[in-house]
């Protein structure tokens, strides 16, 4: 778990208390567009709780945006594929 943080740390994915958590319609934009996509309530309410707590807003609208298709902003991929890589070690651990 440490290094995990550590790794968030220094993606910028987790820093000062200024950076707005995801709101409750982020997250119910999240599950829907996740059903829409897995049709799979377990795994989706999962993958929203973890969101709540693993990102902040301006990264949930990012992730949200990519899951309807968009590409990551080009200087977010790679804290786009550790926030992928730890939701799924959170809700499909043998993943």
């Amino acid at each position: 778990m440490k290094r995990v943080v550590v790794a968030l740390l220094a993606l910028g994915m987790l820093g000062t208390a200024a950076q707005a958590a995801p709101t409750e319609a982020q997250k119910a934009d999240f599950y829907k567009t996740c059903m829409g996509i897995a049709q799979d309530d377990a795994l989706c309410s999962c993958k929203a709780d973890a969101a709540m707590t693993l990102i902040d807003e301006d990264f949930m609208a990012m992730v949200i945006a990519s899951m309807k298709g968009k590409s990551p902003p080009e200087g977010q991929y790679a804290a786009y594929n550790t926030y992928v890589a730890k939701s799924n070690q959170i809700c499909k651990p043998n993943y």
